[in-house]
């Protein structure tokens, strides 16, 4: 061989860079020119003239732009021009002001509660608490399912006693096999005075023992039984039952339960400035009663929900932590303790019965999101949880979805993933500027006791709900097997009723997906289902795309669509509405005489699908994109003669 052929290799290898080798300058989509945010607004000004959008706001991204609660909004891009003075990436994990996560290293807040917590076979040891609910009121099936629970990755309890639940006297038979120095208990009584109940079984049950896991809560949470009963409660013996529960490091007395506001249709920040609120009216019971301040704020745990919007899910806690530190830091806590503790449980609101199994999806996303954003612990609600009480198959669905992401997905071992984004770092600012605000103007109505008497939270909550109601009248926010993609033939799964954890008569209680299925219920408890008849016009390649949207639709409402050429078909289709779907060039020729033949017919109420300013005579009203969809169903079941629903 050559000495020219012995160096070819070395000269090749030269140019290949080793693999720790990292050039000093990583441009990406380098081989792009260049965009500047004016020019990506002269695209984005182009695209939305062409739709017919006129009189352009400035900047024109204003116009993309999409409500996530009161006063805060998304733009549809972020960059560093966005960051601005923004904390961007502030601090570090485990240290004040918590915004990047309350704990250094992978699990719970606490280098105890870390050992203590990941104890069960399976278990997510490096992750987040998984705590599965249990309030199944049979005390074997109870007793086998956290058995199969605790084997299979679950690291924590959530036990639901009283009436209707697991029985109180029955705590000890429930938890008989369960090794409490590994598996952390959280307790919740049922009704208004259920809560010191159950607090006061698992303390009987635990008296004298000195290794008991860190991390479980004693469930109090009188403002939260306050807000759902609308009836004031007594926060004075909090300390007492504090001191008891400090023979147990690690046991927290207090439940900050976010989920009462979000569950009566409170956007993110209602959610979050009421906990804000609950827990400084709880450090001043507490301290009140003997407390240090240090005390106080150890002695509380707070429970948030984690929905499907992700990125809301994920600056929400981010932004939570970052308010409690400052509540600490005025209140003269240590930085040490200024940690909050949470407790992400999927949203109840977002949950639906109707084809419940697309509830598996909202509860992944959501659960990923909780893990994303730094949740301590993280409760997946099972897919049929609005149905009634989970069965073995969607409590296992419940805990491997968790399992998943923490074992399989690895998501647990990157520390606060969403820092630095100037999305998620903007996102945060603004929940946490929001919801401070309405914080401090529940503080100067005299504290969250006073104004949840005085009608303010509710209220507020109310205007909340009704924003986002109208989006969902509207199909803005869709609801993937209800409100867009209904199953009219699908079989619900049968579930046993679940006991009802908080009383009535203070907030409402709302799903996103109520009043969808309300009216799906009504069409169902008809006689044979009802109807509204699709009248086409033209071939099918023209009436298509609006004959899918007019079905999916009324199908929405519970209605069926027989669909036919013109008016053929209109009498065997067994209604008297109907819907004429076609092209605007179509219907400019042939719908006005279409719409007097279907009358001819028998119809007493002619559609088109369209938009109104088509103007066609003789048509009754109009369903397109953007309508009021709720408004448009209600008027055909009153048509119908369906009964509970008016137009």
């Amino acid at each position: 061989m050559s000495s020219t052929d012995q160096q070819a290799p070395a000269a090749a290898d030269a140019d290949v860079p080793a693999e720790h080798e990292v050039p000093e300058d990583l441009s990406l989509a380098g081989e792009f020119d260049p965009v500047t945010r004016d020019e990506w607004r002269a695209l984005v000004a182009g695209v939305l003239r062409k739709a017919g959008r006129e009189n352009l706001p400035d900047p024109v991204e204003d116009a993309l732009r999409r409500p996530v609660a009161p006063g805060v909004t998304v733009a549809p891009l972020y960059t560093a021009e966005d960051a601005g003075d923004l904390p961007v990436g502030v601090g570090v994990p485990g240290v004040p002001p918590f915004v990047r996560g309350a704990r250094p290293a992978g699990g719970p807040a606490g280098s105890a509660e870390v050992t203590a917590s990941g104890g069960a076979e399976g278990g997510a040891s490096g992750g987040w608490d998984i705590r599965q609910r249990h309030a199944h009121p049979d005390v074997a099936v109870t007793r086998e399912a956290i058995a199969v629970d605790l084997e299979n990755g679950v690291t924590s309890l959530w036990l639901v006693l009283g009436e209707g639940a697991i029985p109180v006297d029955s705590l000890g038979d429930v938890l008989a096999d369960v090794y409490l120095d590994l598996a952390p208990v959280t307790v919740q009584g049922v009704g208004a005075g259920g809560g010191v109940g159950a607090a006061e079984a698992f303390l009987d049950l635990v008296e004298g023992r000195t290794d008991l896991a860190s991390g479980g809560s004693l469930g109090l949470d009188p403002l939260g039984v306050a807000a759902a009963s609308g009836e004031r409660q007594d926060l004075s013996g909090l300390a007492g039952v504090a001191r008891r529960a400090a023979a147990h490091p690690g046991l927290r007395t207090v439940v900050v339960d976010g989920t009462v506001f979000h569950d009566a249709g409170a956007s993110v920040v209602e959610e979050l400035g009421c906990s804000l609120a609950a827990g400084v009216a709880y450090l001043r019971a507490l301290t009140d009663g003997g407390l240090t301040v240090d005390e106080a704020v150890a002695a509380l745990e707070f429970r948030y929900s984690a929905s499907a919007d992700q990125f809301t899910t994920i600056a929400a806690l981010r932004a939570a932590r970052r308010l409690w530190d400052r509540v600490g830091e005025v209140s003269g806590a240590a930085p040490e303790v200024r940690a909050q503790r949470q407790h992400a449980v999927t949203s109840s609101v977002m949950t639906t019965k109707r084809d419940p199994w697309v509830n598996m999806l909202r509860t992944t996303v959501a659960c990923f999101a909780a893990g994303v954003g730094g949740a301590d612990t993280v409760t997946v609600q099972p897919f049929d949880a609005a149905l009634g009480l989970p069965d073995s198959f969607s409590r296992r669905i419940a805990r491997n979805t968790q399992n998943l992401l923490v074992e399989e997905g690895h998501l647990a071992r990157v520390l606060d993933p969403a820092g630095g984004s100037w999305y998620v770092e903007s996102l945060t600012d603004s929940l946490a500027r929001a919801a401070w605000d309405w914080f401090t103007e529940i503080e100067r109505a005299g504290g969250l006791p006073a104004a949840l008497a005085s009608g303010l939270v509710r209220d507020r909550i109310a205007q909340a709900w009704d924003a986002r109601a109208e989006r969902l009248a509207t199909r803005a926010d869709a609801i993937t097997g209800v409100s867009e993609f209904p199953n009219l033939t699908e079989k619900l799964p049968e579930r046993r009723p679940a006991a009802d954890v908080l009383p009535g008569g203070g907030l409402p209680r709302v799903r996103a997906a109520q009043e969808f299925e309300a009216l799906r219920d009504a069409a169902d408890a008809a006689a044979t289902r009802p109807a509204v008849y699709l009248a086409t016009i033209g071939p099918i390649a023209r009436h298509t795309a609006r004959a899918t949207f007019a079905g999916n639709l009324f199908q929405a409402g519970g209605l069926a669509t027989p669909a036919g050429d013109g008016a053929v078909g209109f009498g065997d289709a067994g209604t008297t509405v109907a819907c004429i779907c076609g092209t605007d060039k179509d219907y400019a020729s042939d719908a006005a005489a279409l719409a007097a033949e279907l009358r001819a017919a028998g119809a007493t109420q002619v559609l088109l699908a369209g938009k109104p300013d088509l103007a066609v005579d003789g048509v009754d009203g109009y369903v397109f994109a953007g309508c009021d969809a709720l408004a448009a169903l209600r008027t055909v079941h009153a048509e119908l003669g369906l009964e509970g629903v008016q137009a």
